[in-house]
C-alpha cells in the first residue's frame, strides 16, 4: 500500500508484503523498549490478526496480533511485556477511529488464508484470520514454522546485579561476574563462554517481576541449580539492573540464534574471554574476593589453590 499512518509512540507503514514499524525516539515518554527497537518488519505471514479496541483517556488502538513463534523478541517475552511495551499496538486519538478501521481492514485483507485459526477451532470471523480480541474470545492461531520477524541486531551486552552478559551477535554469550555479586558458586565455576549450538534455549524472566533472570538452556539437558543465582548459565537481574529494553533484545537476539544454529558457523570456545585473560586487573580483582570466600569459609584449601592457580594461568 506505501500508506503511512502515525500514532502515538510508532508510525505504521503499510507496504505490499509487510508492516514496518517505526518507533519515537529522543521524547522521554515512549517506553525504553520502543527507543531501542527503533524499527520493525513484519512480514504479513508473521501476523496472525488485526484487531482496533478502545483505548485509554478517548484513544483507540491497533493491534496486529503476531502469530505464535514468528517473532524471537515476543516468544522471549513470554507473555511478560506490559501492554503500554507491546511493540505491535499502536494507539491512536479517538477521532481517528474511521480512519484506524480502514488501515485494520485494509491489513486484514493482506493477511495469508493460512495464518489464522488452526484447524477444528472455533470463533474465527468471516474473514477466517483467527481474530480475538473485538469479540473477547480466545481463538487458537497456526503457530509460525521459524522466525520470520529479524531479531535485534548483535553484538549486544548488559550489566546485570551478579555480572555482564554479552553476546556477539552470531555465535557466542558470555557471562563475566562481578566481585561484588555473584555467588560462591558461580566464582568457583569463572566467567563462562558459551556456543549457540551449545544451547536448545533461553529463558528471561523480566526484571519487573521478582526474581527476574535470563538464564541459558543447555541442549543436554543435564541437572541444573534449581536457583539462578547459583547457575553458572544464568545472569540475574535486581534493582536497575537488566532491564527490560537491555535483557529483552538480547534475549530475543540469542534465541534467533540458537533456533538458526544450523546456518551460523560457530567457533566454539570454552574458558574466559580473551579480553578477560589480558586484564590483570580483573585477574586480581577476582582473586581478592576468592580469597574473601575461602576466608569465609565458602571455599576449601585445595578449592582455594587451584583456583587461584588457575587465574594466574590467565595472566
Amino acid at each position: 500500500m506505501g500508506d503511512v499512518l502515525a500514532g502515538i509512540h510508532a508510525t505504521w507503514e503499510f507496504e505490499s508484503d509487510a508492516l514496518v514499524i517505526r518507533f519515537e525516539r529522543g521524547n522521554r515518554n515512549t517506553p525504553k523498549l520502543f527507543s531501542a527497537l527503533r524499527e520493525r518488519r513484519v512480514p504479513h505471514e508473521a501476523l496472525a490478526s488485526v484487531t482496533l479496541t478502545p483505548g485509554k483517556r478517548g484513544t483507540v488502538v491497533l493491534h496486529a496480533v503476531p502469530r505464535p513463534g514468528a517473532d524471537p523478541l515476543m516468544e522471549a517475552a513470554a507473555g511478560q511485556l506490559k501492554e503500554a511495551c507491546d511493540p505491535y499496538r499502536l494507539v491512536l486519538p479517538a477521532d481517528r477511529e474511521t480512519l484506524a478501521e480502514y488501515y485494520r481492514d485494509e491489513l486484514r485483507a493482506l493477511l495469508p488464508a493460512d495464518a489464522g485459526m488452526a484447524e477444528g477451532a472455533e470463533g474465527a470471523d468471516a474473514g477466517g484470520t483467527g481474530e480475538a480480541g473485538e469479540a473477547g474470545e480466545a481463538v487458537a492461531v497456526r503457530p509460525a514454522d521459524g522466525f520470520l520477524v529479524a531479531a535485534p541486531a548483535g553484538p549486544l551486552s548488559f550489566k546485570t546485579y551478579d555480572g555482564r552478559a554479552s553476546f556477539d551477535g552470531m555465535s557466542e554469550v558470555a557471562f563475566r561476574w562481578s566481585w561484588t555479586g555473584a555467588s560462591s558458586e558461580k566464582w568457583k565455576a569463572g566467567d563462562q563462554t558459551f556456543s549457540v549450538r551449545e544451547l536448545s534455549g533461553v529463558e528471561w524472566r523480566s526484571p519487573e517481576i521478582l526474581d527476574g533472570y535470563l538464564r541459558l538452556v543447555p541442549r543436554d539437558g543435564g541437572a541444573r541449580p534449581a536457583q539462578p543465582d547459583r547457575d553458572p548459565a544464568s545472569v540475574v537481574f535486581g534493582l536497575g539492573y537488566g532491564p527490560v529494553h537491555e535483557s529483552l533484545p538480547f534475549a530475543a537476539a540469542v534465541l534467533a540464534a540458537i533456533r538458526g544454529k544450523d546456518r551460523v558457523p560457530v567457533a566454539v570456545t570454552a574458558g574466559v574471554p580473551d579480553a578477560a585473560r589480558r586484564d590483570p586487573g580483573a585477574v586480581a580483582e577476582r582473586i581478592r574476593h576468592l580469597g574473601d570466600l575461602h576466608r569465609a569459609g565458602l571455599v576449601t584449601d585445595e578449592e582455594f589453590s587451584a583456583k587461584k592457580a588457575e587465574l594466574l594461568a590467565e595472566l
